[in-house]
Order: structure tokens, then C-alpha cells, then sequence
């Protein structure tokens, strides 16, 4: 056997070790079927050992099309969906440029949670606590890369689902712009907000999987004296953080000053002003793929899940046209507020992560808060990506969100590469 195949078996064997737990991360794990990949992965990379991804496992969050495999989204109502008969365009881009898909992991229903919560699957703990939310939505995807299985996963990001999990995880995540990645064959939770992304354990891996998917190049930057203008929010992001999260965001800040970088104050307060945008869009866009469903859901769906999507039937249609056109409005202000910035940074989330059962009992309260954050950036429709931050005396680490306006994808990832060597 070569080595790839050698990787994806020791993997596969990983994960026959998981007991329990593996049935929690992955909606589908075919162990012949991944080596049969492998093995075609081999023969390429012998051929072609420069591809960017080469050799690289990939777990796919159970959204993606993949040729002759159903995508479920982790729900009962499309467990029996016909299997698809391509690979969507970001699978077929990252297999193109060597990575062997490995497995296709648990989300929460249909994607709609930053918690992680599964009820059809049960829900896993995290990495640093096997009591503690995952994370949502991208939640197997989260554990496969934290858990060493696989190199990257292939996640989706609405509100918070790439960047929660991986700052749960001690991971990186990047939420891309929305328009910079194709979403062809990516099963939709709301259009207007879906973001494919990867979550890794490195940062180069992660923006090698970006370039692969976007078809862009993020170049180093070869200035060695050169000085970030960074944005610091003043309101909305940094208001009611715990306490670990504040004196962590506070450590973050003295130390990117001490680095030589400018810290510049900013009002983000009118993002915080209109959260509640977010929540009115996105159901009413889930909405319209689900209603003609719901009696069905009612008795086969998480009930948090049809909840939240009912929410769209207190909107009236000039409810919903008010907010698309606010919230126009927000990203244009957005883009205003950061001219004088190259980038932003907030915590990615404002309070640890809480427990299972924290969540089971006061899930709307505690899967709004860990979608706060996240969630400001997608109603903006920003980029964004997640970073963790070793913290002396600290097990779990801390979470730094660094983001740009639509399109400044490259200068987000060049930003995190001259930030994160100071918390690595």
C-alpha cells in the first residue's frame, strides 16, 4: 500500500475506536468507499505531487453533494433522498486538487442551531469537554479535524457554523464572502447568508483549502515591518462578555499593541442595533424551502429547529421586504465603518461554551448568544475568520474573530497570518 492509503486506514481505524461517539460524527462512514478514493488519490498525487490538497482527508458536512450518496442535511425528512448524481462544485474542487473525501458528518437539523444539538443523532461533546456543546452547525466536522481524524472539513457558515465549532475546538475557521465560493449542490438553509468554508487545524491549511475552493491566491505578505490598523468595536461585539472571554480579548489587545500594531476604535453598535434581522431573514428564507413539510416535522423534526422556522409566519410580507432593505443598508454601513481599518477583530464568541445540558435546558437564550457575534458578521455579510489564542494557565483556548467587508477575503487571511504567530 502507499502512503496515502496507509493515512486513510490508520484514520479509519481511529475512528473504529470511537465507540459511541462515532455515530454522533458522521451521517455516513464508509470505510471501503473511502479507501477505494484513496487509493484513486494516490495514483494522481504519484503524478502530480504538487496539487495543493495532496493526500489531505477531508470530512464533508452532510450538506454537500457528493455523486451516488443522499445528502440528508442530518435530518429524518431527507434521510431517503435519492443519492445525488454529482459531486457539487466545492467537493469536486478540493478531490480535483488531492484530498480523499473521508466520511460525511452530523450538522444540526438542516443546519439551523450555532449550538449543535442532534436529536436523531445525539450530539457530541467537544474536544477540551466531553459535556460541552460542539458547536453548530458544523458540528462532526468540528470533532473530525479536533480529533486528528481527518485534515480539513468542509463546513457551511449562515450565522456562526464554521467559526462557533472551531473556536470551540481550538480550530481555525474561515466563513469566506459569501460570493467568493460556489454554493452548486450545497443543500440551502438561507441563500442570502450561506457561506461554504473550512475548518482546520492550522491556519495554512485552512487558507490552502480556500484558495482551492475560491480560485483565489492569498499571497504572503513580504513587508516584514508591516503594521496592521486594526479596528477594535466599542459596542454590539464586546458588550456582556463573561469574564474568561473579556480578560482574554483585553490580553489580545495589549499584546497585538505591544506587537507594533494600531488599535483603532469603532462603532459597530448599529449592527447590534438590528440582530434582529438576522432572525427575520433567515427563517423566512428556511421558510420557503421547508413550510410544505411541517406537518411531517412535527413529528420527525428537532422541534428547536421547526420553531425557529415558524417564527416566519408572524412576518408579514412588508415585515420582510423592510428588513432585505435595512439590511442593504448595514452592509453599506459596514463597509463605511471599516474604510480607515485593514481589519476587525472581536472574540468570536462572547461567553464559553456551555454544557449539553445548560443547552437542553435554555436552548433559545444560549444558542442565540453563541451565534451573537458570528451572526453580526453574516447580517453584514462580512468575511471572517476564527483563530485560536493560547492563554497562559488555560486548557481551552481562547477565540479571536479577525474579519473584512464582502470581498476582502485576501486581506482578512494576510491580517491572520501577521496576527496569529503572536498566540500560536
Amino acid at each position: 500500500m502507499g502512503a496515502i492509503i496507509d493515512k486513510a486506514q490508520a484514520a479509519i481505524d481511529k475512528v473504529n475506536d470511537l465507540g459511541d461517539l462515532k455515530a454522533k460524527i458522521f451521517t455516513e462512514f464508509n470505510p471501503e468507499r473511502i479507501l477505494t478514493a484513496a487509493g484513486k488519490a494516490e495514483e494522481r498525487v504519484a503524478a502530480h505531487p504538487e496539487l495543493p490538497l495532496a493526500g489531505m482527508l477531508v470530512s464533508i458536512k452532510d450538506l454537500y453533494d457528493e455523486a451516488g450518496l443522499a445528502t440528508t442535511a442530518a435530518s429524518k425528512l431527507l434521510k431517503d433522498r435519492a443519492p445525488a448524481n454529482d459531486d457539487c462544485d466545492v467537493v469536486r474542487l478540493v478531490k480535483d486538487a488531492g484530498a480523499i473525501p473521508f466520511g460525511r458528518t452530523t450538522l444540526s437539523e438542516f443546519a439551523y442551531s450555532g449550538v449543535g444539538l442532534n436529536p436523531h443523532y445525539g450530539t457530541p461533546g467537544n474536544i477540551f469537554d466531553p459535556e460541552g456543546i460542539p458547536g453548530g452547525s458544523t458540528s462532526g466536522g468540528g470533532l473530525t479535524v479536533a480529533l486528528g481524524l481527518v485534515d480539513f472539513a468542509l463546513g457551511t457558515d449562515t450565522g456562526g457554523s464554521i467559526r462557533i465549532p472551531s473556536a470551540i475546538n481550538g480550530l481555525y475557521g474561515f466563513k469566506p464572502s459569501r460570493l467568493s465560493v460556489s454554493g452548486a449542490g450545497i443543500h440551502p438553509l438561507a441563500k442570502s447568508f450561506d457561506t461554504p468554508g473550512p475548518l482546520a487545524g492550522d491556519l495554512e491549511t485552512a487558507i490552502s483549502v480556500f484558495e482551492v475552493m475560491s480560485g483565489q491566491s492569498v499571497t504572503a505578505d513580504t513587508g516584514e515591518d508591516h503594521v496592521l490598523r486594526i479596528g477594535v468595536p466599542v459596542n454590539g461585539f464586546v458588550d456582556g462578555l463573561d469574564a474568561r472571554v473579556k480578560a482574554d480579548f483585553a490580553m489580545v489587545c495589549a499584546q497585538l499593541q505591544a506587537a507594533g500594531h494600531e488599535l483603532v476604535e469603532i462603532d459597530l453598535g448599529f449592527i447590534s442595533d438590528n440582530a434582529i434581522l438576522s432572525k427575520i431573514l433567515v427563517s423566512f428564507e428556511a421558510h420557503k424551502i421547508y413550510s410544505d413539510d411541517f406537518d411531517k416535522l412535527e413529528t420527525s423534526g428537532d422541534p428547536r429547529v421547526l420553531s425557529r422556522m415558524k417564527f416566519a409566519d408572524t412576518l408579514s410580507k412588508d415585515d420582510v421586504i423592510a428588513a432585505y432593505a435595512k439590511r442593504t443598508d448595514l452592509v453599506s454601513r459596514f463597509g463605511s465603518a471599516m474604510a480607515d481599518v485593514d481589519v476587525m477583530i472581536a472574540p468570536t464568541l462572547p461567553i464559553m461554551a456551555p454544557k449539553i445540558a445548560e443547552v437542553e435546558a435554555d436552548f433559545d437564550n444560549l444558542n442565540a448568544m453563541m451565534l451573537r457575534n458570528t451572526g453580526y458578521l453574516n447580517l453584514v455579510d462580512a468575511c471572517a475568520i476564527s483563530i485560536p489564542v493560547h492563554v497562559v494557565g488555560q486548557t481551552v483556548p481562547a477565540a479571536l474573530m479577525i474579519a473584512g467587508p464582502h470581498g476582502q477575503d485576501k486581506a482578512v487571511l494576510s491580517a491572520a497570518r501577521m496576527i496569529n504567530p503572536l498566540f500560536g
